[in-house]
């Protein structure tokens, strides 16, 4: 594929890797299809070692280690080409990388509000109230 490791996978600022950073494994693609199925090495492997990647700043690396491990691989064998599979491939690592540079919000806990309060003991008595029912008294017979 003519020009493809010239390319970069882009997670944001502080993160432009090197598509030649990536190392690739192939293999046949399970499921039906007969001998092309059979033959054809279509199914793509693509790992990136975080810990010793270029183009990745000292920060950006220690959160996506953190948060991703040192090691991050991708399997891709939808489709019958085996180019198609990397550009999947290629597609899957932007965006894990670009999710674990995403900031997660902290919860702010709230409190239950007055009507869903009020909601919930009225069903418990209505509850407690037709289970009252259903029972015998024992002491009039």
């Amino acid at each position: 594929m003519a020009g493809f490791d010239d390319r970069f996978i882009s997670a944001g600022p502080g993160c432009r890797i090197p598509v030649g950073e990536v190392s690739w494994r192939f293999g046949p693609s399970g499921g039906p299809g007969g001998q092309h199925a059979n033959r054809a090495h279509t199914r793509v492997e693509a790992e990136l070692d975080l810990a010793s990647v270029r183009g990745i700043d000292d920060e950006v690396r220690v959160l996506l280690v953190e948060r991703l491990g040192a090691r991050l691989s991708v399997v891709v064998g939808r489709t019958r080409s085996q180019d198609r599979n990397r550009e999947l491939a290629l597609k899957k690592l932007e965006e894990r990388l670009k999710e674990a540079r995403v900031e997660k919000r902290a919860r702010r806990p709230t409190r239950p509000g007055r009507g869903a309060v009020e909601r919930r003991l009225t069903a418990k008595k209505q509850r407690a109230a037709r289970k009252s029912e259903r029972r015998r008294d024992w002491r009039a017979e």
